[in-house]
This record gives C-alpha cells, sequence and structure tokens, in this order.
C-alpha cells in the first residue's frame, strides 16, 4: 500500500511539481490548498482543476479570517503589487506574516488525521532571499518541530529546497507535464502581468529551459 502524504498544493508551478514528483514517487496523495484570501485566487481554480483531473483527494480550506490578525501584505492588503526581481527590496511587501508555519502547522495535523508521513512543500532557493520561511534553516527547525508536536511523526519534505525555478521546470519536464493549468502571478487578473517577481521568475525558467510558457500574458 502506497504511502501517504499531504501535498501543500498552490495551484502554482512549483507546488504543481511538487504534486507531481509525490505521484511519480509513488505515493498516495493528499492535496491541501489554502484561501487566506490572496488577490491571485485563481491559483486555487487551477488547483481544483488538476486535481479533478489526477483524481487526487484535494481540500481547499478557507483561513481567510487570519487576515484580521495578519496586515500589510500586497498579496492580500490593497497595496499595489510591485514589480521586479525576488531579490529587490521592494519584493518584501508580499510576504504575509507566518503564512508558511501557518499552513505546514495545519498540514501537519491533516497528516496525522489521514494517516499521512510526509507534508510535502514547494520552497525552493529562488525564494530564500526575500521569505525567511522558505530557506533551509525554517524547514529544517519546522521538520525538527513536527517530529515532536504530535504521537505521530511528520516528516516536512521539500524536494526542491535547494534548486531554483528553473530546475523545478527541468524536473516537470522530464515528467511531461502540461503547465497551462498552473498559475504564479501575483495579480488577480485574466491574464498574468508578466512583471512581478512571479511571473518574471516563471518567464525565466521557461525561457532557461528553451519551451514556451503555456499561459496567457498581458501585451
Amino acid at each position: 500500500m502506497a504511502n501517504k502524504v499531504v501535498v501543500i498544493y498552490s495551484g502554482g508551478m512549483d507546488s504543481f511539481t511538487v504534486l507531481n514528483r509525490a505521484l511519480k514517487d509513488g505515493k498516495e496523495v493528499f492535496a491541501l490548498s489554502f484561501d487566506y484570501g490572496q488577490r491571485h485566487v485563481k491559483e486555487l481554480e487551477c488547483a481544483s482543476h488538476v486535481c479533478e483531473q489526477l483524481n487526487v483527494h484535494h481540500k481547499v480550506i478557507d483561513i481567510s479570517a487570519i487576515n484580521q490578525l495578519l496586515a500589510g501584505s500586497s498579496l492580500t492588503d490593497d497595496i499595489d503589487i510591485p514589480e521586479g526581481h525576488y531579490e529587490a527590496e521592494n519584493m518584501k511587501s508580499t510576504i504575509v506574516p507566518n503564512r508558511n508555519m501557518i499552513l505546514l502547522s495545519l498540514a501537519v495535523g491533516y497528516a496525522v488525521s489521514v494517516g499521512a508521513e510526509q507534508v510535502y512543500y514547494g520552497a525552493h532557493s529562488g525564494d530564500h532571499a526575500i521569505y525567511p520561511d522558505c530557506r533551509p534553516e525554517f524547514v529544517m527547525k519546522m521538520n525538527d518541530v513536527c517530529q515532536i508536536a504530535n504521537y505521530e511523526a511528520v516528516e516536512i519534505f521539500s524536494p526542491y529546497l535547494n534548486v531554483n525555478k528553473t530546475a523545478i521546470l527541468t524536473d516537470g519536464i522530464s515528467m511531461n507535464l502540461d503547465y497551462s493549468h498552473t498559475w504564479t502571478c501575483y495579480n488577480g487578473r485574466e491574464k498574468a502581468c508578466g512583471k512581478c517577481g512571479a511571473c518574471q521568475e516563471r518567464l525565466e525558467a521557461f525561457e532557461e529551459n528553451n519551451v514556451t510558457d503555456p499561459i496567457a500574458y498581458e501585451a
């Protein structure tokens, strides 16, 4: 019988690759998506579509009430989404305070309830410059805590922790994945903006892999 795992699945290209990597590894996947009031809620539509196509267990949990406590992020507040690379200082406005610790805690609780041994999580090196909760030291400490937080130990597993988005896409291409049903842009418009840090990093990954991004961008 396949080992059960929970995959934190945003609907973006990184977590899409993580989801498929877990399936490729022979895991029984329980995908978990969170509505935390993000303006790019379109990613959740992509997540639902993909899980339906793959026949994967999927829950979308509304935790938007937490924004009464977590203010100041351009992803959830009425603040303009900054343009530029993740290394730019202005990209710090996209940080949602303590987001990944909250999401991981909920995912671990779900893992215990369904008997899963691991929580797959799509942190990667491209996020390290701006997001402290995507860095190896955070993931390692969270893993340590999740070994002792319940009677059942749950491992936090980040298969792409030390590689960038280009390498993630390379792995996805090796699995023949179709990225047309993924969403990366921080703006919640019909087409991706192509200018925010998330879009720029995505476009660079496709360019460096010599393939065309299948989603539509604003002119």
